[in-house]
Protein backbone atom coordinates (compact mmCIF):
# COMPACT_ATOMS: atom_id res chain seq x y z
CA UNK A 1 0.00 0.00 0.00
CA UNK A 2 1.18 3.27 -0.90
CA UNK A 3 1.70 6.02 1.86
CA UNK A 4 1.11 9.80 1.32
CA UNK A 5 1.67 12.42 4.13
CA UNK A 6 -0.55 15.60 3.31
CA UNK A 7 0.55 18.66 5.34
CA UNK A 8 -2.53 21.27 6.29
CA UNK A 9 -4.60 22.25 9.15
CA UNK A 10 -7.69 20.70 10.59
CA UNK A 11 -10.64 22.21 10.98
CA UNK A 12 -13.31 20.14 13.65
CA UNK A 13 -16.55 21.49 11.57
CA UNK A 14 -16.14 22.22 8.02
CA UNK A 15 -15.53 20.04 4.97
CA UNK A 16 -11.68 21.78 4.03
CA UNK A 17 -8.20 20.68 3.94
CA UNK A 18 -7.79 17.75 6.21
CA UNK A 19 -11.16 16.84 6.99
CA UNK A 20 -11.55 16.26 3.09
CA UNK A 21 -7.75 14.94 2.28
CA UNK A 22 -7.76 12.12 4.77
CA UNK A 23 -11.11 10.41 3.68
CA UNK A 24 -10.54 11.15 -0.40
CA UNK A 25 -6.69 9.47 -0.27
CA UNK A 26 -8.10 6.81 2.13
CA UNK A 27 -10.58 5.73 -0.45
CA UNK A 28 -8.51 5.69 -3.02
CA UNK A 29 -6.99 2.92 -0.83
CA UNK A 30 -3.58 4.86 -0.15
CA UNK A 31 -2.67 5.35 3.43
CA UNK A 32 -2.57 8.90 4.37
CA UNK A 33 -0.71 10.31 7.27
CA UNK A 34 -1.05 13.94 8.52
CA UNK A 35 0.64 17.02 9.86
CA UNK A 36 -1.46 18.93 11.12
CA UNK A 37 -0.19 22.63 11.04
CA UNK A 38 -3.01 24.09 12.59
CA UNK A 39 -6.51 23.15 14.78
CA UNK A 40 -9.69 25.26 14.03
CA UNK A 41 -13.29 24.69 15.45
CA UNK A 42 -14.28 25.62 12.33
CA UNK A 43 -12.86 26.62 8.93
CA UNK A 44 -12.84 30.34 8.86
CA UNK A 45 -16.71 30.83 6.27
CA UNK A 46 -17.82 30.70 9.92
CA UNK A 47 -19.09 33.50 11.66
CA UNK A 48 -16.65 32.73 14.84
CA UNK A 49 -14.29 29.65 15.62
CA UNK A 50 -11.73 29.09 17.60
CA UNK A 51 -7.49 28.74 16.26
CA UNK A 52 -4.57 26.78 17.65
CA UNK A 53 -1.40 27.42 16.20
CA UNK A 54 0.45 23.78 15.65
CA UNK A 55 3.67 25.20 13.94
CA UNK A 56 6.02 24.13 16.53
CA UNK A 57 5.23 20.76 16.14
CA UNK A 58 5.85 20.02 12.61
CA UNK A 59 9.94 19.87 13.09
CA UNK A 60 9.11 17.36 15.97
CA UNK A 61 6.97 15.50 14.04
CA UNK A 62 9.47 15.05 10.89
CA UNK A 63 12.32 14.57 12.98
CA UNK A 64 10.71 11.39 15.23
CA UNK A 65 9.88 10.30 11.82
CA UNK A 66 13.00 10.41 10.26
CA UNK A 67 14.21 8.52 13.77
CA UNK A 68 11.76 6.20 12.79
CA UNK A 69 12.90 5.31 8.95
CA UNK A 70 9.16 6.52 8.02
CA UNK A 71 9.14 7.11 4.46
CA UNK A 72 6.51 8.38 1.83
CA UNK A 73 5.45 7.97 -1.53
CA UNK A 74 3.93 11.42 -1.80
CA UNK A 75 4.05 14.49 0.08
CA UNK A 76 0.95 16.68 -0.54
CA UNK A 77 0.68 20.00 0.87
CA UNK A 78 -2.34 22.37 1.07
CA UNK A 79 -3.39 25.71 2.87
CA UNK A 80 -0.30 26.71 4.92
CA UNK A 81 -0.56 30.25 6.76
CA UNK A 82 2.68 31.53 7.35
CA UNK A 83 6.09 32.16 5.95
CA UNK A 84 7.69 30.06 8.79
CA UNK A 85 5.47 27.18 7.56
CA UNK A 86 6.63 27.41 4.58
CA UNK A 87 9.99 27.41 5.49
CA UNK A 88 9.24 24.08 7.83
CA UNK A 89 7.47 22.42 4.95
CA UNK A 90 10.00 22.98 2.38
CA UNK A 91 12.83 21.22 5.06
CA UNK A 92 10.46 18.17 5.62
CA UNK A 93 10.07 17.79 1.49
CA UNK A 94 13.99 18.04 1.62
CA UNK A 95 14.11 15.62 4.56
CA UNK A 96 11.55 12.87 2.99
CA UNK A 97 11.87 13.13 -1.05
CA UNK A 98 13.46 10.20 -2.29
CA UNK A 99 14.06 9.71 -6.27
CA UNK A 100 10.69 7.73 -6.31
CA UNK A 101 8.59 10.77 -4.05
CA UNK A 102 6.16 12.44 -5.53
CA UNK A 103 5.93 16.12 -4.19
CA UNK A 104 2.28 17.52 -5.37
CA UNK A 105 2.18 21.18 -4.08
CA UNK A 106 -1.33 23.01 -3.76
CA UNK A 107 -0.91 26.73 -2.86
CA UNK A 108 -3.98 27.71 -1.36
CA UNK A 109 -4.32 31.24 -0.77
CA UNK A 110 -6.56 33.00 -2.96
CA UNK A 111 -9.09 33.23 -5.44
CA UNK A 112 -11.16 35.35 -7.40
CA UNK A 113 -8.26 37.65 -8.23
CA UNK A 114 -7.61 38.96 -4.11
CA UNK A 115 -5.40 36.99 -1.78
CA UNK A 116 -6.96 35.25 1.09
CA UNK A 117 -6.87 37.45 4.65
CA UNK A 118 -3.85 37.69 6.18
CA UNK A 119 -1.35 37.05 3.26
CA UNK A 120 0.62 39.25 1.29
CA UNK A 121 2.45 39.44 -2.14
CA UNK A 122 5.58 38.78 0.12
CA UNK A 123 4.23 35.36 1.16
CA UNK A 124 3.15 34.61 -2.94
CA UNK A 125 6.54 34.85 -3.51
CA UNK A 126 7.72 32.42 -0.59
CA UNK A 127 4.99 30.27 -1.95
CA UNK A 128 6.40 30.22 -5.52
CA UNK A 129 10.05 29.26 -4.26
CA UNK A 130 8.36 26.31 -2.01
CA UNK A 131 6.56 24.97 -5.45
CA UNK A 132 9.93 24.78 -7.24
CA UNK A 133 10.61 21.71 -4.78
CA UNK A 134 7.47 19.98 -6.61
CA UNK A 135 6.85 17.43 -9.60
CA UNK A 136 3.31 19.08 -9.63
CA UNK A 137 1.09 21.92 -8.62
CA UNK A 138 -2.46 23.16 -8.46
CA UNK A 139 -3.11 26.36 -7.94
CA UNK A 140 -6.23 27.99 -9.41
CA UNK A 141 -5.37 31.32 -12.01
CA UNK A 142 -5.29 33.64 -8.99
CA UNK A 143 -2.29 31.68 -7.50
CA UNK A 144 -0.48 31.10 -10.28
CA UNK A 145 -0.84 35.16 -11.33
CA UNK A 146 0.36 36.37 -7.40
CA UNK A 147 2.96 33.71 -7.09
CA UNK A 148 4.47 35.37 -10.78
CA UNK A 149 3.89 38.65 -9.60
CA UNK A 150 1.60 39.61 -13.03
CA UNK A 151 -1.66 41.13 -12.75
CA UNK A 152 -5.14 39.17 -12.78
CA UNK A 153 -6.59 38.47 -16.15
CA UNK A 154 -10.40 37.50 -15.55
CA UNK A 155 -10.24 37.97 -19.46
CA UNK A 156 -8.05 35.38 -20.40
CA UNK A 157 -8.12 32.67 -23.51
CA UNK A 158 -6.17 29.94 -24.64
CA UNK A 159 -3.36 30.99 -25.34
CA UNK A 160 -3.08 33.39 -22.20
CA UNK A 161 -3.71 29.83 -20.24
CA UNK A 162 -0.91 28.20 -22.12
CA UNK A 163 1.89 31.23 -21.27
CA UNK A 164 0.64 31.19 -17.96
CA UNK A 165 1.63 27.42 -17.24
CA UNK A 166 4.97 27.77 -18.95
CA UNK A 167 5.66 30.66 -16.70
CA UNK A 168 4.79 28.35 -13.95
CA UNK A 169 7.19 25.50 -14.45
CA UNK A 170 9.65 28.23 -14.88
CA UNK A 171 9.61 28.50 -11.35
CA UNK A 172 11.13 24.66 -11.10
CA UNK A 173 8.44 22.82 -11.45
CA UNK A 174 8.29 20.38 -14.10
CA UNK A 175 4.21 20.38 -13.76
CA UNK A 176 1.46 22.95 -13.45
CA UNK A 177 -2.46 22.31 -13.95
CA UNK A 178 -4.24 25.70 -13.59
CA UNK A 179 -7.91 24.77 -11.95
CA UNK A 180 -10.82 26.31 -12.40
CA UNK A 181 -10.36 27.26 -15.72
CA UNK A 182 -13.64 28.38 -18.38
CA UNK A 183 -13.06 28.89 -22.18
CA UNK A 184 -16.26 28.36 -23.08
CA UNK A 185 -19.60 29.28 -21.92
CA UNK A 186 -21.08 26.05 -19.53
CA UNK A 187 -17.98 24.72 -19.12
CA UNK A 188 -15.23 24.72 -15.81
CA UNK A 189 -11.94 22.44 -15.90
CA UNK A 190 -8.38 22.15 -15.91
CA UNK A 191 -5.39 23.26 -17.96
CA UNK A 192 -2.08 21.41 -17.31
CA UNK A 193 1.37 21.71 -18.64
CA UNK A 194 4.40 19.21 -18.46
CA UNK A 195 7.52 20.49 -19.05
CA UNK A 196 9.63 17.53 -19.68
CA UNK A 197 7.76 16.51 -22.54
CA UNK A 198 6.47 20.03 -23.52
CA UNK A 199 2.99 18.66 -23.75
CA UNK A 200 -0.50 20.30 -23.23
CA UNK A 201 -3.82 18.30 -21.83
CA UNK A 202 -6.65 20.16 -20.89
CA UNK A 203 -10.47 18.59 -19.56
CA UNK A 204 -13.62 20.06 -19.17
CA UNK A 205 -16.86 19.05 -17.36
CA UNK A 206 -20.15 21.07 -16.63
CA UNK A 207 -19.90 24.00 -15.08
CA UNK A 208 -22.82 24.92 -12.23
CA UNK A 209 -24.36 28.04 -11.47
CA UNK A 210 -23.25 27.39 -7.76
CA UNK A 211 -20.00 27.92 -5.56
CA UNK A 212 -19.08 26.18 -2.38
CA UNK A 213 -16.20 25.92 0.07
CA UNK A 214 -13.75 23.48 0.15
CA UNK A 215 -14.06 22.04 -3.68
CA UNK A 216 -10.20 23.10 -4.35
CA UNK A 217 -9.32 20.72 -1.62
CA UNK A 218 -11.17 18.24 -2.75
CA UNK A 219 -9.69 18.16 -6.00
CA UNK A 220 -6.16 18.19 -5.15
CA UNK A 221 -7.03 15.42 -2.79
CA UNK A 222 -8.71 13.61 -5.73
CA UNK A 223 -5.99 14.08 -8.16
CA UNK A 224 -2.94 12.68 -5.27
CA UNK A 225 -5.01 9.52 -4.71
CA UNK A 226 -5.35 9.07 -8.15
CA UNK A 227 -1.76 9.43 -9.31
CA UNK A 228 -0.89 7.17 -5.91
CA UNK A 229 -3.29 4.26 -7.72
CA UNK A 230 -1.40 4.87 -11.33
CA UNK A 231 -3.48 6.97 -13.13
CA UNK A 232 -1.17 9.10 -15.47
CA UNK A 233 -1.28 13.00 -14.88
CA UNK A 234 -3.88 13.60 -17.09
CA UNK A 235 -6.22 10.63 -15.90
CA UNK A 236 -5.92 11.95 -12.24
CA UNK A 237 -6.70 15.16 -13.27
CA UNK A 238 -9.49 14.78 -15.43
CA UNK A 239 -10.89 12.41 -12.58
CA UNK A 240 -10.70 14.91 -10.30
CA UNK A 241 -12.94 17.03 -12.51
CA UNK A 242 -15.21 14.40 -12.48
CA UNK A 243 -15.39 13.60 -9.15
CA UNK A 244 -15.66 17.41 -7.47
CA UNK A 245 -18.77 18.02 -10.39
CA UNK A 246 -20.17 14.91 -8.37
CA UNK A 247 -19.47 16.14 -5.44
CA UNK A 248 -21.11 19.63 -6.28
CA UNK A 249 -24.13 17.72 -7.83
CA UNK A 250 -25.55 15.77 -4.36
CA UNK A 251 -25.01 18.87 -2.72
CA UNK A 252 -27.44 21.06 -4.86
CA UNK A 253 -29.94 17.62 -4.81
CA UNK A 254 -29.71 17.73 -1.27
CA UNK A 255 -32.70 20.03 0.45
CA UNK A 256 -30.45 19.86 3.69
CA UNK A 257 -27.32 20.49 3.04
CA UNK A 258 -24.66 22.43 4.80
CA UNK A 259 -23.85 25.86 3.79
CA UNK A 260 -20.13 24.78 4.89
CA UNK A 261 -18.90 22.55 2.23
CA UNK A 262 -20.30 19.91 -0.58
CA UNK A 263 -21.42 16.53 0.15
CA UNK A 264 -18.29 14.64 -1.01
CA UNK A 265 -18.73 11.44 1.41
CA UNK A 266 -21.65 10.54 -1.12
CA UNK A 267 -19.83 11.17 -4.21
CA UNK A 268 -16.78 8.95 -2.67
CA UNK A 269 -18.50 5.82 -4.90
CA UNK A 270 -18.21 7.33 -8.05
CA UNK A 271 -14.25 8.07 -7.39
CA UNK A 272 -13.74 4.76 -6.17
CA UNK A 273 -15.26 3.30 -9.04
CA UNK A 274 -13.34 5.16 -11.02
CA UNK A 275 -9.85 4.38 -9.18
CA UNK A 276 -7.82 0.81 -10.09
CA UNK A 277 -8.20 -2.10 -8.48
CA UNK A 278 -5.11 -3.43 -8.85
CA UNK A 279 -2.59 -4.11 -6.01
CA UNK A 280 0.49 -1.26 -6.14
Amino acid sequence: MKRVVTVQDVSCVGKCSLTVALPIISAAGVECAVVPTAVLSTHTAFPKFTFCDLTDEIEPIANTWKELDITFDAIYTGYLGSHRQLSLVGKLIDDFKESGTLVVIDPVMADNGVLYKGFTPEFAAAMAKLCAKADLIVPNLTEASFMLGIEYNPDYDEEYIRDVLKRLTGLGCPRAAITGITLKKGEIGVYYYDRETDSYYSYFNELLPVRYHGTGDIYASATVGALMRGLSYEDSLALATDFTLECIKYTLHDENRRFYGVNFEEALPFYISRIPTTAL
